[in-house]
């Protein structure tokens, strides 16, 4: 299993932004993510930290698909894969209701449908190919080509059983968050797995993502997460995959604790087969730089995270 690291944050600049790029590197994890909601962009974020940090791996979990025109996306990701050296993974998703009607006025019905559709234009765009694809949701008709610029790897934000089978049948795996590693081995890994075995696909990837703090006070982490997140947790996407699980906020789907709890809790997302964890450092600065020490510590011993 691959580690790495969430590197966006509220309030922060780009400098910390990529600087938290650079510690990721430092610490030789496998790579750094960042995601949209209504302050950078997501994928011009990966596209500078790829080209100012060598070496690592850069995507987005994820970038809203209703604000952005899968030719408009297109050329994007490709102009970063370029610019990253072909280092660079697009994960992409619908969002949320209350986010796309009322921040951009756009109609959120029947997502689902309107995922199929983005990615049956998007996947074929990334190739290079010309398209002209008419659905009901949307048209697009055209090519993107971009030199020196391979199709980058394509995610879904996925974690109900209609999203995890698109992830599997036309992207190429599923990312999620909010999701501890039993839900991941019993309800993620199978619903994607299946999906790609039937579409003649190979084995997807399961990227997890989880806030992970490496504490003496665990319960006072979880609080401030509660106290900073909590509301997120009635968005009725998450609402659903806590309800699974049988908890009440996303605050219980925190790893927190010693070095030797947070261990434990990162082999046992391999074990349920995430191909790779993207850890989101939560805490004070010593707290942060606890937690990235020993994922630097499980990347470098010999199987650690595998």
């Amino acid at each position: 299993m691959k580690l790495g690291v969430l590197a966006g944050g509220n309030g922060l600049g780009l400098d910390e932004l990529i600087g938290r790029v650079r510690e990721a590197a430092e610490a030789g994890l496998d790579s750094a993510y960042f995601t949209q909601v209504l302050s950078w962009d997501a994928v011009q974020l990966a596209a500078l930290a790829a080209r100012e940090v060598p070496g690592i791996a850069v995507g987005t979990a994820v970038t809203q698909t209703y604000p952005r025109h899968p030719l408009a996306l297109a050329g994007q990701a490709l102009t970063t894969q370029a610019a990253s050296g072909n280092r660079f993974t697009l994960g992409i998703g619908p969002s949320h209701g209350p986010l796309i009607e009322t921040h951009f006025g756009l109609s959120y019905d029947r997502p689902a449908r309107h995922v199929r559709e983005y990615l049956s234009a998007l996947v074929p765009l990334l190739r290079g190919e010309r398209v002209d694809y008419r659905g009901e949701t949307l048209t697009a008709a055209g090519r993107v080509e971009v030199p020196g610029a391979e199709p980058p790897p394509v995610l879904l934000a996925a974690l109900g059983p209609v999203m995890l089978r698109l992830a599997g049948e036309l992207a190429d795996g599923a990312v999620t968050v909010w999701t501890g590693p039993e839900t991941i081995a019993d309800h993620v890994t199978p619903a994607v797995t299946r999906a790609a075995a039937s579409a003649g696909r190979p084995r997807p990837r399961v990227v997890a993502g989880v806030i992970v703090s490496v504490t003496a006070d665990p319960e006072g982490v979880r609080r401030r997460v509660a106290e900073s997140l909590g509301p997120v947790g009635d968005l009725p996407g998450y609402r659903a995959v806590l309800d699974r699980q049988g908890r009440s906020g996303v605050e219980e789907t925190v790893v927190a604790g010693d070095d030797s709890a947070v261990e434990r809790a990162v082999r046992a997302y391999a074990e349920a087969g995430a191909t790779e964890l993207v850890v989101s450092p939560f805490g004070d600065a010593r707290e942060r730089a606890r937690t990235l020490g020993l994922l630097a510590a499980l990347r470098g011993r010999r199987g650690g995270a595998q």
